[in-house]
């Protein structure tokens, strides 16, 4: 584990020390303040929730969770810097997993930021601030589900345009995949079976369920084996990429 945190903090000061954290960070702050208010009807609905406010994460991640994965392996194997991570003394899994957690650290500075907002509403009325416990907890676990899908992506090649509209591709169909007007166009020819884990596998169903305020261990599992399974992913990919 020592060598994993030695790469999260490499990686963490990395963000810092370009202005791309502070650019990043602005406008997710802009837009998770701008979207429920504008667009979400914040004081027309005269109650004192968030779920205006958590209804719009999931399709800001899908711009910006992307965005900020993208860079995790194709800068490094665009300006050869990977052969020298590579050749310090870590494993491909230690570096896989520091280089996440770091992101997914950065990914969290940025939601706690929004905690204005819980103030607001509290200001403003008595909400249940259990509801907005979960709320944050299962966004923050959809952003690093988000995350995973986005390194192994990013892994796979050197361009990190592909790898935002690959990423970003991939998000939006897991988010996607429980809807209705998908799986409608499952059910017309697919067997139960199928229908059923494709809808299993929707961001939006589990994270929903999360910010209803009941903790089901079934949506914590979900996340967290599709953030091991794709962090795993991204190691194969890195593995084959050094043989190459």
């Amino acid at each position: 584990m020592r060598n994993v945190a030695v790469i999260a903090k490499r990686e963490l000061r990395s963000y810092f020390s370009t202005p791309l954290a502070l650019v990043f960070i602005v406008i997710f702050l802009a837009l998770t303040g701008a979207f429920p208010f504008y667009l979400g009807g914040f004081f027309a609905k005269g109650q004192a929730n968030l779920e205006g406010f958590f209804g719009f994460h999931p399709w800001l991640y899908l711009l910006l969770v992307p965005a900020l994965a993208m860079r995790l392996w194709a800068e490094e194997r665009k300006t050869g810097t990977i052969e020298l991570l590579m050749t310090l003394p870590i494993s491909t899994a230690e570096a896989v997993l520091g280089k996440f957690l770091a992101a997914w650290a950065f990914a969290g500075v940025a939601l706690a930021l929004t905690f204005p907002m819980w103030i607001t509403v509290n200001v403003l009325g008595d909400p249940d601030n259990g509801v907005v416990v979960a709320s944050y907890l299962g966004s923050f676990l959809m952003a690093g589900a988000f995350l995973a899908i986005g390194s192994c992506l990013s892994a796979v090649t050197k361009n990190q345009v592909i790898a935002f509209i690959v990423a970003a591709t991939a998000c939006f169909l897991f988010t996607m995949s429980g809807m209705e007007l998908v799986l409608n166009f499952f059910r017309a020819w697919a067997p139960d079976a199928l229908v059923e884990t494709i809808a299993s596998l929707s961001f939006l169903t589990h994270f929903t369920s999360v910010t209803k305020g009941v903790i089901d261990i079934r949506d914590l599992v979900f996340f967290v084996s599709t953030i091991a399974f794709w962090l795993f992913a991204t190691a194969v990919a890195v593995e084959l990429k050094k043989s190459v």
